[in-house]
């Protein structure tokens, strides 16, 4: 019986832990300029919920992100590559897990300036986020979440 417990007990503390905890890290390449800290705090943001996040910077940020498919109106001020995606600027975890989740025929998604309180910035976050979905054909934004 003791045994029984045991194997019972171990199946009920394996669905207590996230999925995400014991998933494998997913892959995550961030450009940033050079003298930018609140792109490491995001990089920080991101591997804290799970991500490998390999940081690059670069002096080219504004041709990443148009050649990704982000009208220079919605940037960021970082550009991400996720599992296929581009994320540009300082998008909720949330919001990037849903893009995962539901896989839709976009290019990314953007969260575009330097909103304070998102994540990696500073202050107090004041209003919802505005999430835009990009494509790469020069198709308009579209919300994609609010956050």
């Amino acid at each position: 019986m003791k045994r029984r417990t045991f194997a019972l007990g171990a199946i009920l503390a394996l669905f207590a832990v996230p999925l995400r905890a014991i998933a494998a890290p997913i892959k995550a390449t961030l450009y940033k300029n050079p003298q930018c800290s609140c792109c490491e705090g995001y990089a920080a943001y991101l591997r804290d919920n799970g991500f490998d996040v390999e940081v690059k910077p670069t002096n080219d940020l504004a041709e990443i992100s148009r050649k990704a498919g982000v009208p220079e109106q919605m940037e960021g001020c970082h550009t991400a590559f996720i599992d296929g995606y581009v994320v540009d600027g300082h998008v909720p975890v949330a919001v990037i897990e849903k893009l995962l989740t539901e896989r839709p025929a976009i290019a990314g998604i953007t969260l575009p300036g330097m909103p304070m309180g998102s994540p990696g910035m500073a202050g107090e976050k004041t209003e919802p986020f505005t999430v835009y979905a990009v494509t790469k054909d020069g198709k308009d934004p579209t919300v994609y979440a609010t956050e």
